[in-house]
């Protein structure tokens, strides 16, 4: 559906010229480097124009999606009808003794480099996780036996309703990989973490260990979007998807990691029509050598193809 003039006049008119853009290829805004593009791109820069572009939307009945470092998600080349709102802008961290408050946009190795320096503890495992603290509090992210469950004291949503509500931990309903903004479409503000005061020395150490290990096990040379499938109960995917004879796998410029099988890299070119059609080779090889239905941690959004 063609954006009406009048509906991207109101978009600009809260935005601002300098803050949208039209037909903006995603592929430059995920860290799989592949998506075609969003009718319109907008960075709003604080919470209530969020909550403006949002009722905008809702009024003229156009589709909208919230964004975050789009560090978990595979945009397909069709890319985005609608709006596309991308929370880069809203970034703030503040420190207040062990509490740490980090809004949507803010980088969760750039909140975990604030922990370390105030010494506080707890966030270490974040340090190598290039997600936004938006997407890290509504999918629970994790790594290395940490979680933002065991940090998060409480965030601050929209509501189904528009409303801006604060959640507290419980109500935040922590899962695998899941949580109540997931459950239930709220969209993340901001998050209060609540950290422990420990010796800077031995948390960086923990940091650096951390990041050699990343280094040393991980595809990061490559563009990807993390583990792309989610640990099957049981099993570790990796290890399915090596078990299989799947290491180094390719469709087009997609291709299963030869350093770690539990990565669907990007060498270069890929479209997301190759790390789809990849994703569907590994599974159906997975589950007709195992009978393990793999399941996809990255998300996955957009149009086959531009109509």
């Amino acid at each position: 559906m063609k954006l009406k003039d009048s509906f991207i006049r109101s978009v600009l008119d809260v935005a601002g010229n300098e803050n949208v853009k039209i037909d903006e290829l995603m592929k430059n805004h995920t860290s799989f480097k592949v998506g075609g593009p969003a009718d319109l791109l907008v960075y709003p820069s604080n919470y209530e124009m969020v909550k403006d572009l949002i009722n905008i939307c809702k009024e003229n009945k156009v589709d909208y999606f919230i964004l975050g470092n789009g560090s978990n998600l595979i945009i397909r080349d069709g890319g985005i009808r609608g709006v596309v709102i991308k929370l880069g802008h809203i970034n703030k961290i503040v420190v207040d003794e062990n509490l740490i408050s980090a809004q949507c946009g803010a980088k969760l190795y750039s909140v975990a480099d604030q922990a370390l320096k105030n010494s506080l503890s707890g966030l270490e495992f974040a340090s190598g996780i290039p997600g936004s603290i938006g997407g890290a509090t509504a999918m629970n992210a994790g790594a290395y036996d940490g979680e933002m469950a065991k940090v998060i004291e409480s965030s601050l949503v929209i509501d189904n309703e528009g409303n801006i509500r604060e959640l507290s931990k419980e109500e935040l309903e922590f899962g695998y990989r899941n949580s109540a903004i997931l459950k239930y479409g709220y969209i993340v503000l901001e998050t209060r973490m609540r950290l422990s005061h420990g010796d800077k020395a031995l948390i960086k150490e923990r940091m650096d260990d951390l990041a050699e290990r990343r280094k040393s096990k991980q595809p990061l040379e490559y563009a990807s979007a993390g583990s792309t499938f989610k640990r099957p109960d049981g099993y570790f995917a990796g290890k399915l998807i090596q078990d299989s004879g799947l290491k180094g796998t390719s469709v087009g410029d997609a291709q299963v990691s030869e350093k770690h099988s539990g990565f669907i890299i990007n060498r270069g070119n890929a479209t997301a029509k190759d790390i789809l059609d990849l994703i569907e080779v590994v599974k159906a090889n997975v589950y007709e050598k195992f009978k393990v239905k793999l399941h996809t941690e990255v998300k996955i959004i957009g149009e086959d193809s531009l109509t």
